[in-house]
């Protein structure tokens, strides 16, 4: 078991007290006040602990997406078939509300958005989750192929591109609109979509 030092315990405190705040409302609209409202900290306590805002915004970034990965891992590591761990998506955003992921929606689309053309390292980091996303999915697709769940000519990197498109295309129809039965049928075509692979 490692003991964290008090420092380290302030740095993971301050991260996941400010993570839904980043989430909710961007970098940009994440205020001092905001972060020590919810930490109960003073902003000596805060830039104590770190440089400025941006490196507590690209933690608390990573923080967000091991929370939505660890709510990904639980449900896929659950099955034992290529098709069933794609379908556990579909499944895993069918059967829940946008809620359920860190307060604010999906921190990689949220984060991508508003980073495109406004900051630098968040842009990278969203991309690199990203791609560590669309890599997962690839893996699991060529698993697939190998052991003769989906079609030889299934393109691994095509059907990985095809389903986070849908996925979030469907997160951000649905929270747009304010319609979970958005989301329910997009994600009943992305059933569709799994099965002719």
């Amino acid at each position: 078991m490692t003991i964290m030092s008090k420092a380290e315990r302030t740095r993971n405190f301050i991260i996941e007290k400010t993570a839904p705040i980043f989430n909710r409302k961007g970098f940009a609209g994440t205020s001092l006040f905001d972060m020590t409202e919810a930490t109960g900290l003073t902003k000596g306590s805060i830039y104590g602990n770190f440089t400025n805002k941006d490196e507590v915004a690209l933690e608390v970034f990573k923080f967000n997406v091991s929370k939505m990965q660890a709510m990904f891992d639980a449900e896929i590591n659950s099955k034992t078939t290529a098709k069933g761990k794609l379908l556990a998506y579909a499944d895993f955003y069918d059967k829940s509300s946008m809620a359920i992921f860190p307060n604010g929606g999906c921190p990689i689309m949220n984060t991508a958005i508003e980073a495109d053309d406004t900051h630098a390292e968040l842009k990278e980091s969203s991309l690199r989750a990203l791609l560590m996303w669309k890599s997962s999915l690839e893996k699991i697709v060529v698993d697939g192929i190998s052991n003769g769940e989906f079609r030889n000519s299934t393109n691994p990197e095509e059907a990985a591109l095809g389903i986070l498109a849908m996925i979030e295309g469907g997160v951000m129809i649905s929270k747009l609109s304010g319609k979970i039965n958005y989301m329910k049928s997009i994600m009943t075509t992305l059933r569709y979509y799994i099965e002719s692979l």
